[in-house]
């Protein structure tokens, strides 16, 4: 996958997981960063439980969504014990 796809990927799957959580704004660059990460942690996390959503963009925007909102839970805990 090239790196504009990544990019491009990650930013959707960032906003969608910002949306579906509702904790506190990021921005673009943190919604990409977020959702980058996200679909490393969600590839890994489903693959655990043997779930697949597809391949394909649908199938990573869906599987970095769940592992943005994953990141984005563990941030607002940090957070709140800070």
């Amino acid at each position: 996958m090239s790196i504009i796809a990544t990019i491009i990927i990650g930013a959707i799957a960032g906003w969608l997981g910002s949306l579906i959580y509702k904790g506190s704004g990021l921005g673009l660059l943190g919604n990409i960063i977020v959702g980058i990460i996200g679909s490393f942690v969600g590839y890994w996390s489903l693959g655990l439980l043997g779930i697949s959503l597809g391949s394909g963009w649908i199938g990573a925007i869906l599987t970095g969504a769940i592992g943005a909102i994953i990141i984005l839970f563990l941030i607002n805990l940090i957070k709140k014990k800070s």
